[in-house]
């Protein structure tokens, strides 16, 4: 009994320097770990969403916008592992959505930042509502404001305006540095991606501090998000309305319309097509599977590269001319069958001896099998690549762009180990063999013709961009002029010869491509005298003739595009 002071007083010294001990051990040691805890718990990180840009059409009409949604998150650090369960059975109840999906979104959202982890998105006023009223019993879960990317009008332009879907996780190791968040959204293609940066803007929000309760106590800081910039381009609204609507006719195929002057892009469209509204919630197994099938609906075929056949024509004309191998008023005379090098070559008749007019109105493969000899293979070549064929055009899309094939001797020899032959001369000159070229290059060949000798630079955003001067002699433009002219009032496309229209220009192809269907194209312009439209067609096997399939194409365009415009004179263009 005596000794129990003492014994409780080395109790009590014991107990309390443990407790120094232990204070010391969380203080000193593990203090700033202890800190960064105890602030977790309290301090609530609430990111707020970047408005991204829209993107307008030349005269500010909207084709991509984003629109409000409701979306379901919960935040991590209010939500250990052990109370997941319960709340994972009370958010599948009120919500109305599987618990695996749940744990299937929890687990692809966590990260290492406590950032809150999206669960469902584009939730309807009735989930929300019924959200509303539970809230103060699901601690830790949050339905918020969120933006999704729409596209008003479906599928038109999807090709050129693209879509956005979120970051991966590898992607996002890569892209946090310039600012994105996990599961942010990035542009894929067309504008969306090329113009990225301009469009996504940047992203703010605010720091709460938090009671045991969950309950916001005061807000540390606070930052507002930045909308991306509108972005206006040089699409037409209503003349991409008429490119889709013409290219319902094929099941493959596009359609370019450009400013010959400027390389401005009035309108650009691509068969099939998809919806990339459809990325903005995610597409379904179905709708992946439909993008998947071997039509490939998410390729822009105005950027892939196709024999041309007879559009090629004017290459071989300007060859011919400017080398001086057919002067613009010599002739040749032209055959049901042409004969060379052992083989024996058609034609879809003889037309007597023609010059370089009669023979683009006529397409006749007779007289350009001759010219193509006459100028030769380097001659031929040199002229398509001045023209811009075999390289891409400069425009915005560049990551999508291929720049065709000229496949002339060092290819042929190279890829093929094989020589070349006159064969491949003459093949060469009316667009077949291994020559493709893609419909964007091909608007461009024909702007260069319309503006008189200017190879533009294709353009879908308004900003400075480079001509270049060809040289072409005045004698080679009169020759294209009058020739293209006659194309339409008495050669291959007089459907185009109509009274509703100005005086349009131009030039018809069918393109063999077997053993599949014919290929048809048409590459034209008007007012033949001064143009102001640059339209090329293409229907992939489409199995009809340039004249029956792609120019009409053209002509519901020009319908549209000079509706309320009183035609000019109709005879050919001067000079």
């Amino acid at each position: 009994m005596q000794q129990q002071p003492a014994i409780l007083l080395a109790l009590v010294v014991a107990l309390a320097g443990a407790m120094g001990l232990r204070l010391a051990w969380l203080q000193l040691v593990h203090g700033s770990e202890n800190r960064a805890r105890a602030d977790e718990n309290r301090i609530r990180l609430v990111p707020r969403n970047p408005m991204r840009g829209r993107i307008l059409d030349r005269h500010g009409q909207v084709l991509v916008s984003s629109q409000l949604t409701y979306n379901l998150y919960i935040q991590p650090r209010q939500v250990s592992a052990a109370q997941w369960p319960a709340l994972r059975g009370q958010l599948a109840s009120v919500i109305g959505i599987p618990a695996p999906l749940l744990d299937q979104k929890r687990q692809a959202g966590a990260n290492d930042e406590g950032y809150r982890i999206e669960l469902a998105h584009s939730l309807k006023p009735e989930q929300v509502l019924r959200f509303r009223e539970q809230a103060p019993t699901l601690k830790g879960a949050e339905v918020d404001v969120d933006y999704l990317r729409a596209y008003p009008y479906g599928s038109l332009g999807s090709h050129v305006l693209g879509y956005t879907s979120a970051i991966t996780a590898e992607e996002y190791d890569k892209l946090e540095e310039k600012g994105y968040r996990v599961q942010d959204r990035i542009g894929r293609s067309g504008i969306e991606s090329a113009f990225e940066s301009h469009l996504r803007g940047e992203w703010g929000g605010q720091q709460l501090e938090v009671n045991a309760a969950g309950q916001v106590q005061r807000v540390l800081g606070d930052k507002q998000a930045k909308a991306g910039k509108d972005l206006r381009l040089t699409l037409d609204l209503e003349l991409q309305k008429a490119a889709e609507r013409a290219l319902d006719t094929v099941r493959k195929g596009a359609i370019i319309a450009m400013d010959p002057q400027t390389g401005a892009i009035r309108a650009m469209a691509s068969r099939p097509n998809f919806d990339p509204n459809m990325f903005s919630t995610g597409p379904t197994t179905a709708q992946w599977n439909a993008l998947s099938r071997p039509e490939a609906p998410m390729l822009n075929r105005a950027f892939q590269g196709f024999p041309p056949a007879s559009t090629f024509k004017l290459v071989t004309t300007i060859a011919g001319i400017e080398s001086g191998a057919l002067p613009a008023d010599g002739t040749l005379p032209t055959m049901n069958s042409f004969c060379y090098y052992g083989q024996c070559y058609g034609d879809h008749g003889a037309f007597g001896s023609i010059g370089h007019r009669m023979a683009l109105a006529v397409s006749s493969n007779s007289f350009y099998y001759q010219l193509g000899l006459k100028v030769g293979p380097d001659g031929l070549f040199k002229a398509a690549r001045r023209l811009g064929y075999g390289s891409l055009t400069g425009i915005e899309l560049a990551d999508e762009e291929t720049p065709g094939l000229l496949g002339d001797q060092a290819w042929k020899k190279k890829v093929l180990g094989e020589p070349w032959t006159p064969v491949d001369t003459i093949t060469s000159s009316i667009g077949q063999g291994a020559v493709t070229v893609t419909p964007l290059q091909m608007a461009r060949l024909y702007a260069a013709v319309a503006n008189g000798g200017w190879l533009v630079t294709p353009h879908l955003v308004e900003r400075p961009t480079k001509r270049t001067w060809i040289g072409l002699k005045p004698a080679t433009l009169r020759v294209l002029h009058d020739g293209l002219r006659q194309v339409v009032t008495n050669g291959t496309a007089t459907i185009l010869n109509d009274p509703s229209l100005p005086p349009v220009a131009g030039k018809t192809g069918t393109a063999e491509d077997p053993p599949r269907p014919d290929h048809a194209w048409f590459g034209g312009y008007a007012p033949a005298q001064k143009p102001t439209l640059v339209i090329v067609a293409f229907g992939e096997n489409s199995g009809g003739y340039g004249g029956t399939v792609a120019a009409p194409m053209v002509k519901a365009l020009m319908t549209t595009w000079f509706r309320g415009v009183s035609p000019p004179g109709r005879g050919s263009p001067a000079g």
